[in-house]
């Protein structure tokens, strides 16, 4: 059972889908800025969804717009840029030049004003604010999207290329399915894996925090929430359909590129975490990515690492742009969609987040002290300042694993290897062998400071890789003297 029926028939089916793409910061702004910019968080400096995090500030519209890849294409390649859905959660901010300010490169522009609505909301029309509200036939955001979308298809012209991103807020809270699917997947709950519903232990405090088991109330809030979702999603499939008839009148179908993915994953229930993201495991890191297109071969799956900082490189690299004359951290997958033989491929990519927690304590649990947030059925706290990591997960032939070092006064590392254990249950940073330690915080080092072709290296199970123990301690002595057997 699916939601997305007509999107996997039409594209999964029609092309390839990445079985391991994932975003290197599990959080709507940051993942849209990598998405933007084909940049890590470390080099696009949004590190939340709020304006002080510089989502959507003026400093990231000075710094980081000018150079994301749809300015390229239209500056660049000539290409008429369509863009309609949510943007960034802070866009349309009055700091930050409200709905007037239309990002470059972008030739038609109806973004929403801030974070996902389905009903009452404001869209910025090429700059100008035009108000919707509650009416489902006419305001269904959704629907509304994908009414602009076939517009554009109508209307553009012939005479040169074209680039379309359609950002629904769907699945994204509050979950308000049109009025039609209300009554769709009733059986359908929140998986139930091993991870579901049990205490994290030998985990980072906060998720030890969570209350195990959860409340009946807390797993009827999240069963509630997954199906609200499913059933919201079902308004994209049709999106999805009609867009795909609609290139196919045009004729245009067979030589129009077309990716699905998403911004981040999501958790209901995993290590008794209600519902939420912006942690580190594979329920929140992990994307849909399926792609159809010229010269891409039917019902294809692909296993390599693939990350949203690639979606960049690869759209100017079918455009034809020379991608060393960008900034971008990702790399083209256009050799991976052609099937081209002896690819060099990554082999482990970076995965950071900086916490959100506000000073005072939520006053909803105060019990639990400053520093905390997203504080949510029985005060289980999704979030804090200290939420703080940064990780390598690494794929290659012989090696599922993942490695993370928090930023906080314990220094918590956790490390698990998904070959033997796929829902991340047990913490081996403690018996991992130490010299694997030593080398993965080495490369978690070497890629927190990367950029462009420094986050393409060969990570420490590539054969090319070359470990030098002797720098751990030169320029990084602080970090590398966290492995003493105290910390671990």
């Amino acid at each position: 059972q699916t939601p997305l029926k007509k999107t996997n028939a039409l594209i999964a089916q029609m092309g390839i889908t990445f079985l391991n793409a994932y975003v290197p910061s599990a959080l709507c702004c940051p993942s849209r800025a990598s998405i933007l910019t084909g940049k890590y968080p470390h080099n696009h400096h949004v590190v939340n969804n709020t304006l002080e995090g510089n989502c959507s500030s003026k400093l990231w519209q000075k710094i980081q717009e000018p150079y994301t890849f749809p300015a390229l294409l239209k500056a660049m390649c000539g290409y008429q840029t369509f863009f309609a859905g949510k943007y960034l959660n802070e866009y349309g901010a009055e700091d930050a030049g409200g709905v007037g300010h239309v990002p470059p490169g972008w030739s038609f522009w109806y973004a929403l004003e801030k974070n996902s609505k389905y009903y009452n909301y404001t869209l910025s029309v090429n700059g100008k604010a035009r108000r919707h509200g509650e009416n489902y036939s006419v305001d269904y955001l959704t629907d509304v999207l994908a009414n602009m979308s076939l517009d554009f298809l109508e209307y553009k012209s012939n005479f040169e290329p074209f680039f379309m991103m359609i950002s629904t807020p769907a699945p994204h809270s509050p979950w308000t399915p049109a009025p039609q699917y209300t009554k769709n997947f009733q059986n359908v709950s929140a998986p139930r894996n091993s991870n579901f519903n049990i205490h994290g232990k030998n985990k980072h405090w906060l998720i030890r925090q969570a209350k195990t088991p959860m409340t009946n109330s807390s797993i009827q809030f999240l069963d509630d929430a997954y199906r609200k979702r499913w059933q919201t999603l079902l308004s994209v499939d049709d999106l999805i359909e009609k867009l795909v008839k609609k290139l196919e009148l045009n004729g245009e179908l067979d030589n129009t590129y077309i990716f699905y993915t998403s911004d981040n994953g999501f958790h209901t229930g995993q290590f008794s975490l209600p519902i939420d993201k912006r942690q580190l495991y594979e329920f929140d890191i992990k994307v849909p990515l399926l792609v159809r297109g010229p010269g891409i071969k039917p019902n294809q799956t692909n296993k390599m690492l693939v990350a949203n900082i690639d979606l960049g490189p690869t759209i100017l690299d079918i455009a034809g742009y020379d991608l060393n004359k960008t900034q971008m951290d990702g790399m083209s997958l256009l050799p991976l969609l052609r099937g081209d033989k002896n690819v060099t491929w990554r082999s482990d990519f970076l995965v950071e987040y900086q916490g959100e927690g506000y000073n005072g304590s939520d006053p909803t649990c105060p019990g639990l002290g400053p520093g905390v947030t997203h504080c949510f059925p029985d005060c289980v706290c999704e979030d804090s300042y200290n939420n703080t990591y940064a990780c390598v997960r690494t794929l290659s032939a012989s090696w599922d694993l993942q490695y993370c070092e928090f930023d906080d006064r314990e220094v918590f590392v956790e490390v698990y290897n998904l070959t033997a254990d796929p829902h991340q249950i047990n913490n081996i940073a403690k018996t991992i062998d130490q010299e694997i330690l030593e080398k993965m915080n080495y490369r978690l080092m070497m890629l927190q400071s990367c950029s462009g072709a420094t986050c393409r290296t060969p990570g420490v199970f590539d054969p090319g890789y070359r470990f030098d123990p002797r720098l751990m301690f030169s320029n990084h002595g602080v970090r590398a003297r966290r492995f003493s057997a105290q910390s671990l």
